[in-house]
Protein backbone atom coordinates (compact mmCIF):
# COMPACT_ATOMS: atom_id res chain seq x y z
CA UNK A 1 0.00 0.00 0.00
CA UNK A 2 2.77 2.27 1.00
CA UNK A 3 4.27 1.50 -2.35
CA UNK A 4 1.72 2.66 -4.65
CA UNK A 5 0.99 5.98 -2.05
CA UNK A 6 4.53 6.64 -3.18
CA UNK A 7 4.04 6.18 -6.97
CA UNK A 8 1.03 8.27 -6.78
CA UNK A 9 2.84 10.63 -4.97
CA UNK A 10 5.56 11.15 -7.40
CA UNK A 11 3.51 11.61 -10.24
CA UNK A 12 3.47 14.56 -12.16
CA UNK A 13 0.78 16.86 -12.23
CA UNK A 14 0.41 16.34 -15.75
CA UNK A 15 -0.04 12.31 -15.28
CA UNK A 16 -2.93 13.41 -12.35
CA UNK A 17 -4.58 15.41 -15.05
CA UNK A 18 -3.99 12.71 -17.22
CA UNK A 19 -5.36 10.03 -15.15
CA UNK A 20 -8.27 12.26 -14.31
CA UNK A 21 -9.13 12.37 -17.90
CA UNK A 22 -9.44 9.07 -18.29
CA UNK A 23 -11.78 8.60 -15.00
CA UNK A 24 -13.76 11.22 -16.86
CA UNK A 25 -13.91 9.79 -19.83
CA UNK A 26 -14.78 6.04 -18.13
CA UNK A 27 -17.50 7.94 -16.37
CA UNK A 28 -18.75 9.74 -19.22
CA UNK A 29 -18.63 6.16 -21.03
CA UNK A 30 -20.78 5.10 -18.24
CA UNK A 31 -23.29 7.67 -18.30
CA UNK A 32 -23.75 7.08 -22.09
CA UNK A 33 -24.68 3.12 -21.81
CA UNK A 34 -26.90 3.77 -19.23
CA UNK A 35 -28.70 6.50 -21.41
CA UNK A 36 -29.08 4.67 -24.27
CA UNK A 37 -30.53 1.80 -22.23
CA UNK A 38 -32.86 4.13 -20.43
CA UNK A 39 -33.74 5.54 -23.94
CA UNK A 40 -34.58 2.55 -24.80
CA UNK A 41 -36.87 1.85 -21.65
CA UNK A 42 -38.97 4.71 -22.73
CA UNK A 43 -42.74 3.19 -22.23
CA UNK A 44 -41.39 1.91 -18.13
CA UNK A 45 -39.35 4.86 -17.26
CA UNK A 46 -41.96 7.75 -18.27
CA UNK A 47 -45.43 5.41 -17.74
CA UNK A 48 -44.15 3.95 -14.57
CA UNK A 49 -41.99 6.29 -13.10
CA UNK A 50 -41.70 9.63 -14.40
CA UNK A 51 -45.14 10.55 -14.80
CA UNK A 52 -46.40 8.52 -12.07
CA UNK A 53 -46.77 11.08 -9.40
CA UNK A 54 -49.14 12.96 -10.64
CA UNK A 55 -51.80 10.12 -11.15
CA UNK A 56 -54.13 9.33 -8.39
CA UNK A 57 -52.63 5.80 -7.77
CA UNK A 58 -49.19 6.78 -7.05
CA UNK A 59 -48.29 5.57 -3.48
CA UNK A 60 -48.14 8.58 -2.25
CA UNK A 61 -51.34 10.02 -3.58
CA UNK A 62 -53.69 7.23 -2.19
CA UNK A 63 -52.00 6.73 0.92
CA UNK A 64 -52.87 11.02 1.84
CA UNK A 65 -56.57 10.21 0.45
CA UNK A 66 -56.58 7.48 2.63
CA UNK A 67 -55.78 9.29 5.19
CA UNK A 68 -58.09 12.50 4.19
CA UNK A 69 -61.03 9.74 4.11
CA UNK A 70 -60.00 8.48 7.54
CA UNK A 71 -59.27 11.72 9.07
CA UNK A 72 -62.06 13.55 7.73
CA UNK A 73 -59.86 16.02 6.28
CA UNK A 74 -60.15 16.83 2.52
CA UNK A 75 -57.01 18.86 2.08
CA UNK A 76 -54.78 15.96 2.58
CA UNK A 77 -56.58 14.20 -0.20
CA UNK A 78 -53.57 15.57 -3.63
CA UNK A 79 -53.45 14.66 -6.99
CA UNK A 80 -57.24 13.10 -6.81
CA UNK A 81 -57.46 13.37 -10.45
CA UNK A 82 -54.67 13.60 -13.64
CA UNK A 83 -52.96 16.63 -13.77
CA UNK A 84 -53.23 16.82 -17.83
CA UNK A 85 -50.08 17.78 -19.23
CA UNK A 86 -49.45 19.72 -23.10
CA UNK A 87 -46.15 19.32 -25.15
CA UNK A 88 -46.04 23.31 -27.69
CA UNK A 89 -43.08 22.44 -29.07
CA UNK A 90 -42.12 20.48 -32.39
CA UNK A 91 -39.32 18.30 -31.03
CA UNK A 92 -41.01 19.09 -27.69
CA UNK A 93 -41.55 15.33 -26.66
CA UNK A 94 -38.11 14.06 -27.77
CA UNK A 95 -36.20 16.56 -26.32
CA UNK A 96 -38.17 15.68 -23.26
CA UNK A 97 -37.15 12.03 -23.71
CA UNK A 98 -33.43 12.52 -24.31
CA UNK A 99 -33.28 14.72 -21.22
CA UNK A 100 -34.55 11.97 -18.95
CA UNK A 101 -32.53 9.33 -20.69
CA UNK A 102 -29.54 11.35 -19.86
CA UNK A 103 -30.57 12.37 -16.32
CA UNK A 104 -31.83 8.50 -15.71
CA UNK A 105 -28.19 7.76 -17.13
CA UNK A 106 -26.29 9.86 -14.72
CA UNK A 107 -28.66 8.44 -11.64
CA UNK A 108 -27.87 4.77 -12.66
CA UNK A 109 -23.87 6.10 -12.92
CA UNK A 110 -23.67 7.22 -9.78
CA UNK A 111 -22.32 5.04 -7.22
CA UNK A 112 -19.60 4.00 -10.43
CA UNK A 113 -18.83 7.71 -10.68
CA UNK A 114 -18.26 7.95 -6.86
CA UNK A 115 -16.34 4.62 -6.73
CA UNK A 116 -13.88 5.80 -9.79
CA UNK A 117 -13.31 8.95 -7.55
CA UNK A 118 -12.67 7.06 -4.68
CA UNK A 119 -10.19 4.93 -6.66
CA UNK A 120 -8.25 8.26 -8.07
CA UNK A 121 -7.81 9.60 -4.44
CA UNK A 122 -7.20 6.11 -2.50
CA UNK A 123 -3.07 5.35 -3.57
CA UNK A 124 -2.18 8.98 -2.15
CA UNK A 125 -3.90 8.03 1.13
CA UNK A 126 -3.11 5.76 4.50
CA UNK A 127 -4.44 2.45 4.98
CA UNK A 128 -6.80 3.76 8.13
CA UNK A 129 -7.74 6.76 5.11
CA UNK A 130 -8.11 4.78 2.66
CA UNK A 131 -10.74 2.74 4.40
CA UNK A 132 -12.06 6.03 5.45
CA UNK A 133 -12.60 7.34 1.32
CA UNK A 134 -14.29 4.18 0.90
CA UNK A 135 -16.94 4.29 3.89
CA UNK A 136 -17.08 8.22 2.96
CA UNK A 137 -18.15 7.08 -1.11
CA UNK A 138 -20.72 4.12 0.51
CA UNK A 139 -22.10 7.00 2.41
CA UNK A 140 -22.46 9.81 0.08
CA UNK A 141 -24.19 7.34 -2.53
CA UNK A 142 -26.59 6.23 0.02
CA UNK A 143 -27.67 9.41 1.19
CA UNK A 144 -28.01 10.90 -2.40
CA UNK A 145 -30.38 7.98 -2.73
CA UNK A 146 -32.07 8.23 0.25
CA UNK A 147 -33.05 11.87 -0.44
CA UNK A 148 -33.44 11.58 -4.04
CA UNK A 149 -36.23 8.76 -3.07
CA UNK A 150 -37.73 11.41 -0.28
CA UNK A 151 -37.95 13.96 -3.62
CA UNK A 152 -39.32 11.77 -5.37
CA UNK A 153 -41.75 9.53 -3.20
CA UNK A 154 -42.95 12.88 -0.66
CA UNK A 155 -42.10 16.29 -1.61
CA UNK A 156 -42.74 15.67 -6.25
CA UNK A 157 -46.48 14.50 -5.41
CA UNK A 158 -47.46 17.09 -2.81
CA UNK A 159 -45.30 20.08 -5.12
CA UNK A 160 -47.24 18.66 -8.10
CA UNK A 161 -50.61 18.89 -6.46
CA UNK A 162 -50.36 21.96 -5.11
CA UNK A 163 -47.92 24.32 -8.46
CA UNK A 164 -50.46 22.20 -10.59
CA UNK A 165 -54.35 23.72 -8.61
CA UNK A 166 -52.85 26.78 -8.12
CA UNK A 167 -54.18 30.32 -9.43
CA UNK A 168 -54.12 33.41 -9.20
CA UNK A 169 -57.66 33.98 -10.73
CA UNK A 170 -60.70 32.06 -12.23
CA UNK A 171 -59.78 33.59 -15.58
CA UNK A 172 -56.57 31.96 -15.73
CA UNK A 173 -56.21 28.75 -16.64
CA UNK A 174 -53.65 26.34 -16.03
CA UNK A 175 -51.83 24.44 -19.28
CA UNK A 176 -48.83 22.72 -17.76
CA UNK A 177 -46.26 21.48 -20.11
CA UNK A 178 -44.89 18.63 -20.34
CA UNK A 179 -40.79 20.13 -20.22
CA UNK A 180 -42.18 22.16 -17.25
CA UNK A 181 -43.56 19.16 -15.56
CA UNK A 182 -40.13 17.60 -16.09
CA UNK A 183 -38.39 20.01 -14.50
CA UNK A 184 -40.23 20.66 -11.71
CA UNK A 185 -39.95 16.64 -10.96
CA UNK A 186 -36.25 16.31 -11.69
CA UNK A 187 -35.14 19.63 -9.68
CA UNK A 188 -37.29 18.22 -6.66
CA UNK A 189 -35.55 15.07 -6.91
CA UNK A 190 -31.93 16.19 -7.03
CA UNK A 191 -32.56 18.95 -4.39
CA UNK A 192 -33.76 16.26 -2.24
CA UNK A 193 -30.41 13.83 -2.96
CA UNK A 194 -28.61 17.22 -2.47
CA UNK A 195 -30.31 18.00 0.58
CA UNK A 196 -29.45 14.13 2.53
CA UNK A 197 -25.51 14.53 1.66
CA UNK A 198 -25.91 17.47 4.56
CA UNK A 199 -24.45 15.06 7.21
CA UNK A 200 -21.65 13.68 5.39
CA UNK A 201 -20.46 17.28 3.98
CA UNK A 202 -20.81 18.80 7.79
CA UNK A 203 -18.95 15.55 9.21
CA UNK A 204 -15.73 15.78 7.15
CA UNK A 205 -15.51 19.87 7.45
CA UNK A 206 -16.00 19.22 10.78
CA UNK A 207 -13.26 16.42 10.73
CA UNK A 208 -11.16 19.54 8.89
CA UNK A 209 -11.87 21.67 11.69
CA UNK A 210 -13.70 24.26 8.97
CA UNK A 211 -17.42 23.70 10.76
CA UNK A 212 -17.55 24.17 13.92
CA UNK A 213 -20.77 22.43 16.30
CA UNK A 214 -21.12 25.58 18.19
CA UNK A 215 -21.88 27.67 15.16
CA UNK A 216 -24.39 24.85 13.87
CA UNK A 217 -25.96 24.98 17.03
CA UNK A 218 -25.76 28.64 17.62
CA UNK A 219 -28.26 29.00 14.65
CA UNK A 220 -29.97 25.92 15.14
CA UNK A 221 -33.28 28.60 15.44
CA UNK A 222 -32.58 30.17 12.18
CA UNK A 223 -32.37 26.72 10.60
CA UNK A 224 -35.53 25.53 11.86
CA UNK A 225 -37.11 28.57 10.60
CA UNK A 226 -35.77 28.53 7.47
CA UNK A 227 -36.78 24.70 6.87
CA UNK A 228 -39.97 25.37 8.31
CA UNK A 229 -40.57 27.99 5.45
CA UNK A 230 -39.35 26.00 2.81
CA UNK A 231 -41.36 23.58 3.67
CA UNK A 232 -44.31 25.67 3.56
CA UNK A 233 -43.11 27.04 0.06
CA UNK A 234 -43.48 23.43 -1.47
CA UNK A 235 -46.15 21.78 0.12
CA UNK A 236 -50.33 22.99 0.27
CA UNK A 237 -51.61 25.16 3.15
CA UNK A 238 -52.00 22.39 5.81
CA UNK A 239 -50.28 21.34 8.76
CA UNK A 240 -49.84 18.30 7.93
CA UNK A 241 -48.00 18.22 4.51
CA UNK A 242 -45.84 20.85 5.75
CA UNK A 243 -44.79 18.45 8.66
CA UNK A 244 -43.61 15.36 6.84
CA UNK A 245 -41.51 17.31 4.48
CA UNK A 246 -40.21 19.52 7.52
CA UNK A 247 -39.55 16.49 10.09
CA UNK A 248 -36.53 14.65 8.18
CA UNK A 249 -34.91 17.80 6.97
CA UNK A 250 -35.06 19.13 10.47
CA UNK A 251 -33.49 15.42 11.50
CA UNK A 252 -30.91 15.45 9.53
CA UNK A 253 -29.92 18.64 10.26
CA UNK A 254 -29.91 17.53 14.49
CA UNK A 255 -28.08 14.83 12.79
CA UNK A 256 -25.40 16.86 11.45
CA UNK A 257 -24.87 19.05 14.69
CA UNK A 258 -24.51 15.29 16.43
CA UNK A 259 -21.86 14.88 13.96
CA UNK A 260 -19.71 17.67 13.75
CA UNK A 261 -19.53 17.14 17.54
CA UNK A 262 -18.07 13.98 17.46
CA UNK A 263 -15.81 14.82 14.81
CA UNK A 264 -15.31 18.19 15.36
CA UNK A 265 -10.89 18.55 15.52
CA UNK A 266 -9.58 22.26 17.18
Amino acid sequence: MAGKASKHNEMTFWQHLGELRNIFIRCMLAVVVLSIVAFCLKDIIFQQVVLRPRMPEFVTNRLLCRLAEQWNSPVLCINSTILPLINIELAGQFTVHLRVAFWSGVIMAFPYIMYELAKFFRPALKQGESATLRGVALMFTLCFAIGAAFGYFIIAPISIHFLGTYSVSAQVVNQITLGSYLSTVLGLIFAGGAAFEMPVVVLYLSRLGVVKPQFLSRYRKVAIVVILVISAVITPPDVFSMTIVAIPLLLLYEVSVLLARMEFKD
